[in-house]
């Protein structure tokens, strides 16, 4: 008979390092919480290489402006099509880059329970992909 996929690793050892590795991975990711730091007037790039020059949201807005100016004005216009793209890439990666991920406060026993269960689970997971051997089984 055939384990878990199609190897003779054993479908306990499937089941039970799945539990466990995503019962592990959801507490490890529900510990982390995410902040923001985007609002009005913040920095979305700081070049400190070109003496301080930093470019805001607002300042990010100016050449989606003219782009989408310029393709209302002409749809073929490449240069309008380039600032319009350009600019709500720049500022998605400006939101993107803003974001923040920190651990919550929890005790050294959470962590090694939560690490246990992910890095266990993830083992145990792997293990039963892998074919055993007749003597080891």
């Amino acid at each position: 008979m055939k384990g878990a996929g199609g190897s003779s690793g054993g479908i306990g050892h499937f089941f039970i390092g799945l539990v466990m590795m995503c019962g592990g991975f959801y507490m490890l990711l529900n510990a982390i919480s995410v902040t923001s730091n985007f609002g009005m007037g913040s920095r979305l790039y700081h070049f400190s290489a070109l003496g301080g020059f930093s470019v805001t949201s607002g300042t990010v807005m100016i050449p989606f402006i003219f782009g989408v100016g310029l393709i209302f004005y002409n749809s073929k216009n490449i240069l309008g099509w380039v600032l319009s793209i350009g600019s709500l890439a720049a500022l998605l990666f400006g939101v993107i880059s803003s974001v923040r991920f920190s651990m919550r406060t929890m005790s050294s026993f959470d962590l090694i329970v939560i690490l246990v269960l992910a890095v266990g689970g993830l083992g145990l997971f792997l293990r039963s992909l892998k074919t055993l051997d007749a003597r080891y089984s």
